[in-house]
């Protein structure tokens, strides 16, 4: 299989060069954008090879070249665009819902005129589901490809619908794993005792506070943002009240054992929280190694 060029828009934690790797395609190189200065330190902890290049909206594609604010770099053709626009301002649940127009979400344009500039062969951009139709016919619209929308819970222990706007082909619901809370949980941690498994998961809010029951076999009724680390507890059937654990995060977020974030906790679930379901893009980018081999 030939290496690809990958070009990765608010790269965050190198969600997507995570899930390449997992389906077993190569990367010739992987620029990053990144304006996060944690975000890049601990990508780059995990992939030291990572060409950051800096603030998308100083970013510009030219015959071959990409002019950022970390230099000039040679690219040539890039063989796939990713990346997820923030969603802060077109999530209904948590932000309110000022839309692309929102002075975070608007950096959606900034991603439409890198894919304008750019023309890669592939492309995927990812968003929240819980936006107005209105804005998500708009993306629609100025991405000429119809979305997909999938649950993060048909591969994992969390509800995290998303869509996802792709020229690659073929892209189809996960198979439901049937991945449950209970599966993900850390039993005999030296902070508690064993979590029991009886009752049905439910969830009641106080004073902005999700209390989550560890027992039954539902999924997970949160998402792995990283707010939510502050903001949720699990509770025990004999009351015991904790937050999760970075490796629970991970496993929501399917993120494998191997990545590590040698940073504070709060500032790794942000990222686990920003960042992609790995299996979710792992299973999106498996049209795209079929593409690569058919053409190879």
């Amino acid at each position: 299989m030939e290496d690809i060029n990958v070009l990765s828009l608010f790269d965050g934690m190198s969600c997507g060069r995570i899930a390449l790797e997992k389906v077993g395609i190569n990367v010739k190189n992987y620029y990053a954008s990144e304006v996060k200065p944690h975000a890049i330190s601990v990508a780059k902890d995990n992939y030291p090879n990572n060409i950051n290049i800096g603030d998308v909206t100083k970013l510009k594609y030219a015959d071959g070249i990409l002019y950022t604010e970390n230099g000039e770099f040679n690219v040539g053709k890039i063989d796939l665009l990713i990346g997820g626009s923030p969603c802060q301002d077109l999530s209904l649940i948590k932000f309110g819902g000022k839309g692309l127009e929102g002075d975070k979400s608007s950096l959606f344009y900034q991603y439409l005129r890198v894919l304008l500039e750019v023309n890669p062969t592939y492309f995927l951009l990812e968003n929240v589901a819980s936006m107005k139709n209105i804005d998500k016919n708009k993306i629609t619209e100025m991405m000429k490809v119809e979305p997909i929308l999938i649950n993060s819970n048909l591969v994992s222990a969390q509800d995290r619908r998303r869509y996802y706007w792709s020229n690659i082909p073929n892209i189809t619901q996960p198979v439901d794993l049937g991945i449950k809370l209970c599966d993900i949980v850390e039993y005999g941690s030296k902070r508690e005792e064993k979590f029991s498994i009886k009752k049905e998961a439910f969830v009641e809010r106080k004073r902005k506070t999700m209390y989550v029951r560890v027992d039954g076999d539902k999924s997970m009724p949160i998402t792995a943002r990283g707010y939510s680390a502050w903001n949720t507890q699990f509770i025990t059937d004999n009351g015991i009240i904790r937050d999760l654990t970075i490796n629970e995060y991970k496993k929501l977020q399917t993120i494998p054992k191997w990545y590590k974030f040698d940073c504070i906790k709060s500032k790794a679930t942000n990222l686990i929280g920003d960042g992609w379901t790995i299996d979710v893009i792992a299973h999106i980018f498996k049209g795209l190694k079929e593409e690569i081999n058919d053409k190879h």
